[in-house]
């Protein structure tokens, strides 16, 4: 995959947290991405210090920083 595609992708993950934290399952969902591209751009946002993670009752949460 190339890297400008893993930021375009970056930017769908960006775009459906601009409203507040979601689990993982619901950015899934609301960005239609396969599970290996949402993880790439988890991965992209991540490095670049613009998302947290965290736990809550065993589910994965992601929120903008």
């Amino acid at each position: 995959m190339l890297t400008s595609k893993i930021g375009e992708n970056a930017g769908l993950v960006w775009e459906a947290l601009n409203n507040g934290e979601l689990t993982v399952k619901a950015v899934k969902k609301a960005t239609k991405l396969k599970e290996a591209d949402l993880n790439m751009a988890f991965g992209w946002l991540a490095r670049e210090s613009k998302i947290a993670f965290r736990e809550v009752d065993g589910e994965m949460h992601v929120a903008l920083l």
